[in-house]
């Protein structure tokens, strides 16, 4: 029989909110409770064991306003069934109440139910993971708007399935509704720059991975969820969910592929907190780890990473610690490595390419990299893309009176192009 992984949605809010033990959350609690007017309580280790456990308590309401002030997650998100409501209640139907008012923060809309044995049909599972598949591919060749709906939509239908199904077929669905979550959140913060929304998607697809005892799924969610504060500058909270990440996927049999994509995402933060150094020294860590022999197969739901991305991260932090001509002949390398349906990925490179000539003082191969970049965001949009083209564009303002830089602003400022940032 299985071990029970027990209050799953507590553990993965506090390893998500970057404490890594029982003793630590509970340290924290003690610490947050002066500051709230409760004055000096003393929560145990053992008080959170049990409210990690398979049947937690419900919580006092002291604690209750403690867990949720330091976790930044409601009370019904963290596991816990109120006292007035029995295993035997009906299943709620139809869409969720934060729904139907019309709110699409993925953190509120999908509090994990438990489960029971109302309606446990032996395919449920299998056709939940088929229309998930179906998503996974949709995302290179969508509209992110349009797909960020419909995936929002098929959550929140797995989160009501998990309170229909028991045992086996409740963690298959668990980890079908995570891999769904970690697209939404994908989509939320490279798509559309929502990184609020995606910080809180991706500790409603932790939880999920928790429910499904599902690591590599659970090391996965963690690095994307590094980006966020990765993007921002904040260097110790990205590398604690990336030191988060390496322990679960040691708990896992991990390929290469993946082990290297650990050392991109950690690249890429370390790159964006200004440490390009570290961050190369990372990239051809992960060069060694995909020449090594394979350890394991990745499994299908990793399908954004290749040596060809592994390039295209190392051109970016290249451009960032100023070798430009490396930058540029690793970038030309992934230009032409890059298969049709690369879209997105084609718009960011171009970018970083237009980047390298404007420090090249070649504004005009900058604009014209940007062009096609452009050319590319109007079939696929890509937010991050659009991100290097306005940060280019910054850079090209000394020539801000040529021509074709003030080509490159028609093509910036046009209807279709303003309306596509504001909408995403």
């Amino acid at each position: 029989m299985p071990r029970s992984v027990g209050n799953a949605q507590l553990k993965a809010a506090r390893q998500y909110a970057g404490y890594a033990s029982q003793q630590a959350l509970a340290d924290a609690l003690n610490r947050a409770a002066p500051g709230l007017g409760l004055g000096h309580m003393a929560i145990s280790v053992r008080q959170v064991r049990r409210w990690e456990s398979e049947r937690p308590p419900w919580p006092h309401a002291d604690h209750q306003r403690l867990l949720t002030h330091v976790l930044q997650s409601p009370i019904d998100q963290l596991g816990f069934t109120p006292p007035w409501e029995t295993a035997a209640a009906t299943p709620t139907r139809g869409p969720h109440p934060s729904a139907r008012a019309g709110n699409h923060n993925a953190n509120s809309a999908f509090p994990l139910p438990k489960g029971n044995d109302s309606v446990q049909p032996d395919t449920i599972s299998v056709d939940f993971a088929a229309i998930t598949t179906a998503y996974r591919r949709l995302y290179w060749t969508v509209q992110s708007a349009q797909l960020h709906s419909a995936v929002l939509e098929h959550g929140r239908l797995g989160t009501q399935l998990l309170a229909e199904t028991t045992g086996l077929a409740r963690r298959q669905l668990a980890a079908s509704l995570a891999e769904a979550l970690m697209l939404v959140g994908r989509i939320e913060f490279f798509d559309m720059r929502q990184p609020q929304e995606a910080d809180a998607t991706f500790v409603r697809a932790l939880q999920a991975a928790g429910e499904a005892n599902d690591p590599l799924l659970g090391s996965a969610i963690l690095a994307h969820a590094a980006f966020v504060p990765g993007w921002n500058g904040k260097r110790e909270e990205s590398a604690e969910r990336m030191r988060a990440a390496r322990t679960y996927a040691r708990r896992a049999m991990v390929s290469n592929e993946f082990l290297a994509w650990l050392d991109a995402v950690e690249a890429e933060c370390e790159t964006r907190c200004g440490h390009t150094r570290e961050a190369l020294a990372v990239i051809a860590r992960a060069e060694v780890t995909l020449q090594s022999p394979a350890a394991a197969h990745s499994p299908d739901w990793f399908n954004w990473f290749s040596p060809t991305r592994l390039s295209a991260f190392k051109g970016n932090v290249q451009l960032k610690a100023g070798h430009l001509p490396q930058a540029r002949e690793t970038l030309l390398h992934v230009l032409r490595e890059l298969s049709a349906t690369d879209s997105k990925q084609r718009t960011v490179v171009l970018g970083d390419l237009a980047a390298v000539d404007a420090a090249e003082s070649k504004p005009r191969d900058a604009c014209e990299r940007l062009e096609e970049a452009l050319d590319q965001l109007a079939l696929t949009w890509y937010a991050v893309g659009m991100d290097r083209i306005r940060d280019v564009r910054r850079a090209l303002q000394p020539w801000a009176h040529e021509k074709f830089v003030q080509q490159l602003d028609d093509r910036l400022y046009e209807w279709r192009t303003t309306l596509s940032a504001l909408q995403h």
